[in-house]
């Protein structure tokens, strides 16, 4: 048993022998690498030695090197994520700057302008590169689409309107001439809305006009600022130039530029305030037509107007993902319709002398069918109004609006009013008032003229560049209130009813270039003198800028 154990002993002393052996081999090689460059008395070392220290050296500098670069990589790549959120980040401000509001057409020269897509806005919205790619595959894409980016940006920035603040600026407008021609007698040659009587009067007499005009076009400024207790705030200020015209030679064909509305929004997710001069907001359709833009198409027929400086509120509640429930209400300047007594000074009228400003509310249902949208609103209106010598005046009006989607080429939208004193709203045929002596007498009395009206209009458009529009307006003040306070009007002439039909049809030859012909017949009718009758005959074109 004890000879058994030999041969493991024996075997142990071998290997023990072997591995000093190659610790010596091991140890000798690293005194020849670490040594100086040998004499010629010293002993050299072997050229395959030497070749494998020269590898591992050189290795070690590229590794060293790869390293380097590849810290240098995630350094750029985490700097361009953070130029792609940054980007992304402001272009989400831009589109939700830009999306137009619920009753608001983004074109209000008539036909709205088609969406445009991502390619041809000059926006292309940065997308992360799929996981699946690698580092390198990654940071190429990252690179490629922000030199795109940083292109267009560029290509945008030479064209941006440049402002006095670093946010947006947006210039925007309609270069319009209207050719037109009336058979007849009207109050305003460009875009009438009353049939006056046959001139009698030499050398004014004549079977009909013809003429052209630009003073129609306009000029709008929205401007697009910060975020403010979490509204997004913004501006909008619009001109014309149907101002009147200077006291020169050729007058007719210079304009002055007249100011239309001017806002500022803070719109939040369902609530909007806004103030500043705008339209009537518990009204706030009107007919389309391109021939008539300095004053809404069928004004004093039915389709109550103004720009009216104004404050008010604005809250919508979703009642379901098709239909939601909207409220408005607000203060406006009290007006009266009254021509100002100076040319640069300005006095109060009836409705500023109050003391009060005039109130309004409006609240309206949406729904969608046929993918657009079908509205049905009611809104109401008072203004008190003092005529001197305390004697005051109640005006008032109670208005409903119509959107009705009838398919995807047919829309019917139309607005009804009843009221009494609104002739600065431009019912009763810009009458508001009467009264039973002398302007200036204490011992006369006054009374708000009461007054109804409506337009209605039928929309067809067979292709997204063409329609055809018909519509129909009337305003009635009531002939027995104007009898019996005739002798004491303060108008020229007394008007008792106001009748306008018209036909357009307009052609979007591009996003930017309208054509339109439109024809209008109306007939006025004047207290106990009968009727006129006018044929106005228009056509325009226009280019959006």
């Amino acid at each position: 048993m004890p000879g058994k154990g030999h041969p493991k002993l024996l075997l142990k002393m071998c290997t023990a022998t072997s591995l000093l052996f190659l610790c010596s081999v091991v140890a000798r090689g690293q005194e020849n690498l670490s040594a100086p460059p040998p004499g010629p008395s010293s002993w050299e070392v072997p050229a395959e030695v030497r070749t494998l220290a020269e590898l591992i050296r050189d290795l070690q500098a590229q590794v060293q090197n790869l390293n380097s670069q590849l810290s240098d990589l995630r350094a750029e790549q985490e700097r361009s994520r953070a130029e792609a959120r940054e980007l992304r980040r402001e272009l989400g401000l831009v589109n939700r700057q830009t999306v137009p509001t619920a009753n608001g057409p983004l074109n209000p020269y008539g036909m709205s302008r088609p969406n445009e897509s991502p390619e041809k806005s000059g926006v292309t919205p940065l997308s992360a590169p799929p996981l699946s790619l690698s580092s390198e595959q990654r940071i190429g894409k990252l690179e490629e689409d922000l030199q795109v980016m940083e292109g267009k940006i560029n290509d945008q920035y030479q064209t941006k309107v440049e402002s006095g603040s670093k946010y947006r600026l947006r210039l925007s407008g309609i270069a319009l001439l209207n050719l037109y021609e009336n058979r007849g007698t009207v109050d305003n040659q460009d875009f009438p809305q009353l049939a006056e009587p046959p001139q009698t009067q030499q050398p004014f007499v004549s079977p009909g006009t013809f003429g052209g005009s630009l003073r129609q076009s306009q000029i709008r400024l929205q401007s697009y600022g910060p975020d403010i207790l979490g509204a997004r705030t913004s501006a909008d200020l619009t001109m014309d130039f149907a101002g009147g015209f200077p006291d020169v030679p050729n007058a007719e064909t210079m304009g002055l530029v007249r100011l239309r509305t001017g806002t500022v929004r803070l719109d939040w997710t369902n609530t909007s305030l806004i103030a500043g001069q705008d339209r009537l907001f518990f009204t706030p359709l009107a007919p389309t037509s391109l021939a008539t833009l300095a004053v809404p198409a069928l004004a004093y027929s039915g389709n109550l107007w103004a720009w009216t400086p104004q404050l008010r509120i604005e809250h919508r509640v979703a009642l379901s993902e098709n239909s939601s429930l909207s409220f408005q209400g607000g203060i406006l300047d009290s007006m009266t319709g009254e021509i100002p007594a100076k040319e640069y000074t300005r006095y109060p009228n009836g409705g500023e002398r109050s003391g009060q400003p005039a109130y309004a509310a409006r609240i309206f249902w949406t729904r969608r069918i046929f993918g657009q949208d079908f509205i049905i609103g009611s809104g109401g209106y008072y203004g008190r109004q003092n005529w001197g010598f305390s004697r005051n005046m109640d005006g008032w009006a109670g208005t409903a609006d119509v959107t009705l989607p009838m398919g995807k080429r047919f829309e019917f939208t139309g607005a009804f009013y009843r009221g009494r004193a609104v002739a600065g709203l431009g019912g009763g045929i810009g009458q508001g008032v009467l009264l039973n002596g002398p302007l200036y007498s204490a011992t006369t009395s006054f009374r708000g003229l009461d007054s109804m009206g409506g337009w209605a209009q039928l929309k067809f458009k067979p292709k997204s560049n063409f329609e055809f529009n018909a519509a129909l307006g009337l305003d009635n003040p009531f002939a027995g209130e104007l009898r019996r306070f005739q002798a004491n009007s303060i108008y020229p002439d007394t008007y008792t009813r106001n009748l306008s039909p018209l036909v357009n049809i307009i052609y979007q030859v591009r996003s930017d270039i309208l054509f339109s012909v439109e024809y209008r017949h109306l007939n006025t009718s004047v207290l106990d003198y009968g009727s006129n009758d006018v044929n106005h005959f228009n056509l325009s074109l226009g280019y959006i800028f």
